[in-house]
């Protein structure tokens, strides 16, 4: 019998390829994303309007027993703290906090009746270290790692477990978007940019999506049962200078 596993945000990038790898490991996927994915059960979703991941979330539940949670839909968004307007920070984390909370909430009803679950939540590398120009969205990934080590303490009586997985730089759309902006803002060249940023890295590139997405496999199969309320680094070594 084939597992469940539900994903926010899984239509492109890391959330993509996270979704084919657990097709290809026998998973059913439930994508929950506003945009049209090509692969798994694709259920349109706003992850701001936590009515509706609810309602998605118990009828998945009420058809299936939900094995795994990767609560990945996330926005990015560079300024300081004085170019945030308070608009700005309630969009990153109606997205990247509430939408995490709406979908754990739903999940664990379901989870704790089956006495099982794995929860994978897509932090940062700036969960752990600071960056400039990333007020709002470094606030929102340190908030994702504090609510993957509360649940897991929260929820270890009912074999639940919670884990952040922490990347670093990573080669998707939403890289080549910031690194877009970026150089519209500054004129510099994307070439150069890009460059730049592998130098950066001390394996001197970037990390792909496949390889955080084999992280999360890990993080969600047995091999990590004694796993939960940890921080995953998956950057390169950044982190570690």
């Amino acid at each position: 019998m084939k597992k469940t596993c539900v994903i926010t945000g899984g239509s492109s990038g890391i959330g993509l390829s996270i979704v084919k790898l657990f097709i290809e490991n026998d998973y059913q996927v439930f994508n929950l994303d506003l945009s049209p994915g090509t692969e798994g059960d694709f259920r349109q979703c706003d992850v701001t309007n936590l009515e509706q991941v609810s309602e998605i979330i118990h009828d998945i539940a009420s058809q299936h027993n939900i094995d795994v949670l990767v609560s990945n839909a996330g926005v990015h968004f560079s300024a300081t703290i004085e170019n945030t307007s308070e608009a700005d920070l309630d969009k990153v984390f109606a997205i990247n906090v509430k939408g995490a909370y709406a979908a754990i909430k739903s999940v664990l009803p379901n989870m704790k009746a089956n006495k099982q679950g794995a929860i994978i939540l897509m932090a940062s590398d700036q969960a752990l270290i600071a960056k400039q120009n990333s007020f709002a969205y470094n606030l929102s990934k340190t908030a994702l790692a504090s609510i993957a080590k509360t649940t897991a303490l929260d929820y270890a009586a009912f074999n639940i477990r919670a884990n952040a997985v922490c990347p670093g730089t990573i080669e998707t759309p939403l890289y080549h978007q910031a690194i877009d902006n970026y150089c519209q803002k500054s004129g510099s060249d994307k070439a150069a940019v890009h460059l730049e940023e592998e130098k950066l890295q001390p394996l001197q590139r970037l990390g792909q999506p496949e390889e955080v997405a084999e992280l999360v496999l890990f993080l969600a199969s047995d091999k990590a049962k004694f796993i939960t309320g940890s921080l995953q680094v998956i950057d390169g070594g950044y982190t570690a200078q």
